[in-house]
């Protein structure tokens, strides 16, 4: 064997003991677990009969149950907070809450068995979705398979990556959960997908999705052509359209401000009053089909925020472009928080601290009344601010006073 020879096999001996140690590192290392299980808030360690493989790579579970009476499995790494994770699980559960009603969400439970006859595992990493792979390798080489969303896209509402709208930490969490819904449950037609529940709803879909494209509301730039060959090989051209138009119509790029767009600028609708106007099938999906107007979940709020927080739209508060559509919150914490409510009927659970609701009229304007634990407050002037269900709130503000309950 010559000098060369030697070298080359010699450098590809160094090469292979390198992988070799770089791959039992991924396999081998189980991060401690950072945040503890709680049984109250339905995090836990993860069930046997999962497997040995999780138990390799992730520390903490959650669940939604199917109809059947079987699991929907959501499995998080160490980094991921239970604030997190219970966020992840909320937005699992308002895409598959019935939506009376309407043409294909009436009744969502045969997607949701579909999904656990889809065998579909959520899986919740560290780190974020930037071309850096460990996590990533790391679960493929358990053997593991399923719809990842990473620690650094899941915004919790009252966090300042979302009272900020830090695009840095932008929150994925709707897209990437929709994916799974869609893959898993919904269906899609074509090739490289699972058997789903909803196929005529997936024809609407690729419709509105063959229409984006056709006619350059989605994708129309010349730097996302080889992106939309990939996602054609791969047949989720329907999935990407479709979550364009389910972050647009909750709000999520209401705060961007590098394009006229929305998701990065693919999608020419930003808001949900573009909708229409812009992508009128994508509208139609969103019309009374399968996804509800308002988030449906009782959104917890991070328990070090501060100072107001808003459920109306302002246009100097960034964050109100998606939490317009909240319903429902609970604060956590310690702090004095005042909540400026919208229309939509609220139901506000206050924190250890005091809490203020603040209301648009003055008192005169209201019907107060005590039931039990809670405190309703009626607005006597119609599409205004509703009726709210008030649980330990210490304050109420109208326009002209305050009431201390």
């Amino acid at each position: 064997m010559n000098k060369r020879l030697k070298l080359i096999w010699r450098s590809l001996l160094i090469l292979f003991g390198v992988l070799i140690i770089f791959f039992a590192y991924i396999k081998i290392s189980e991060p401690k677990q950072i945040y503890p299980f709680n049984d109250e808030l339905g995090i836990t360690q993860l069930p046997t009969d999962l497997g040995s493989s999780f138990f390799k790579t992730f520390d903490r579970y959650t669940k939604i149950a199917a109809p059947n009476g079987e699991a929907i499995h959501i499995v998080a790494q160490n980094q991921i907070t239970n604030e997190q994770l219970i966020r992840c699980r909320n937005i699992l559960e308002h895409y598959l809450t019935d939506y009376k009603g309407s043409k294909y969400g009436n009744n969502k439970s045969d997607i949701a068995n579909k999904m656990v006859e889809n065998k579909a595992v959520l899986t919740l990493l560290n780190g974020q979705d930037d071309g850096h792979l460990i996590n990533s390798i790391r679960v493929m080489l358990t053997g593991i398979f399923g719809q990842a969303l990473f620690h650094n896209e899941i915004q919790v509402e009252g966090h300042a990556w979302y009272t900020n709208q830090n695009y840095e930490h932008r929150d994925a969490s709707y897209e990437e959960i929709l994916h799974f819904v869609h893959d898993n449950g919904i269906g899609v037609d074509g090739h490289n997908s699972l058997p789903g529940a909803q196929p005529e709803f997936q024809k609407e879909i690729r419709a509105a999705q063959i229409n984006g494209l056709k006619n350059k509301i989605w994708a129309s730039n010349e730097r996302e052509k080889d992106w939309i060959l990939e996602l054609e090989a791969e047949n989720s051209l329907s999935q990407e359209y479709l979550a364009s138009v389910i972050d647009t119509y909750y709000g999520l790029w209401g705060a961007w401000k590098n394009s006229g767009g929305g998701m990065w600028g693919i999608y020419n609708a930003k808001t949900r009053d573009e909708l229409n106007e812009k992508d009128a099938l994508g509208f139609k999906l969103m019309d009374n089909k399968y996804f509800h107007p308002y988030i449906t979940y009782n959104a917890r709020i991070d328990k070090d925020f501060k100072g107001v927080f808003s459920l109306k739209y302002n246009s100097n508060i960034p964050y109100t472009n998606h939490s317009r559509y909240l319903k429902d919150i609970t604060l956590l914490g310690r702090n004095n928080v005042k909540i400026i409510i919208n229309e939509l009927n609220n139901c506000i659970t206050g924190n250890s601290g005091i809490n203020t609701v603040i209301f648009s009229g003055s008192s005169a304007e209201y019907h107060v009344q005590k039931e039990s634990n809670c405190i309703i407050v009626t607005d006597l002037i119609t599409d205004r601010d509703g009726v709210n269900v008030l649980k330990k709130v210490e304050k109420i503000q109208f326009t002209d006073s305050t009431l201390n309950i």
